[in-house]
């Protein structure tokens, strides 16, 4: 049996009231298992970008719990959910929100506490492909795919419980994107990370080990790939 990381409980979200409320989420409930990659699929407006803020501490629900490890981080103040986005959460943005004034290294030390690190930001900025030189240039001088993947080795470098990856390839072209997706799929599988991805791509769900169809801010369906593709073999 996996281990359960992350149990979502009756998860709801209503914005206004009476008639011109909107059930942003509607009673959601599912679990995430520890080393899995957990794809939320749907179209635009279905819940899929609210539920990952929820779960990422950036928003919070009307109602229901999130509970990472038993904890339920839907009673925390302010001080505790920063310390939760910066401990336990890894983000990766669609447009990779990286600081202009800062290079690479500087962007992926940014998210560790300790200042004497920088061998561990070196060693993780290696690790998603990005070697000596490119550790030291600014994003301006970087195309998308590299600035994505500085994105990518600043939510790894602290060891997050979960990685939350919101339409990490929506600004990327195909080949590059692709790529993305490759390093997405290797560092669950070669580095055990829990990771959950917001798509409307149904070609990129294929690669997921779990699929959770969303719609009007319900689930439509779960779904377990017994047989999830390589992301290289991806094509959309």
């Amino acid at each position: 049996m996996a281990e359960k990381l992350l149990e979502i409980k009756n998860l709801k979200k209503y914005y206004g009231k009476g008639d011109s409320q909107v059930k942003a989420l509607d009673d959601i409930s599912f679990d995430v298992f520890k080393g899995e990659m957990l794809v939320l699929l749907g179209n635009s407006g279905c819940g899929k970008s609210t539920l990952l803020n929820i779960i990422g501490g950036m928003d919070s629900p009307t109602e229901g719990k999130v509970l990472l490890n038993g904890v339920d981080i839907t009673s925390f103040k302010d001080k505790e959910l920063t310390k939760y986005r910066k401990e336990k959460i890894g983000f990766i943005f669609q447009f990779y929100n990286l600081l202009p004034d800062l290079t690479a290294l500087e962007n992926v030390k940014m998210s560790l506490n300790k200042k004497d690190e920088e061998h561990l930001s070196e060693k993780t900025l290696e690790l998603v492909g990005l070697g000596d030189n490119k550790m030291k240039q600014y994003p301006s001088q970087m195309s998308g795919g590299e600035q994505q993947r500085v994105s990518i080795a600043r939510a790894l470098v602290k060891g997050a419980s979960i990685i939350l990856c919101d339409e990490p390839t929506g600004a990327l072209d195909d080949k590059t994107g692709r790529k993305i997706l490759e390093l997405l799929q290797d560092i669950v599988r070669k580095e055990g990370q829990t990771m959950i991805i917001v798509t409307h791509t149904k070609e990129i769900a294929s690669m997921a080990d779990r699929i959770i169809t969303l719609r009007n801010g319900k689930i439509e369906k779960q779904e377990i790939n017994e047989h999830p593709l390589d992301a290289k073999d991806i094509n959309w």
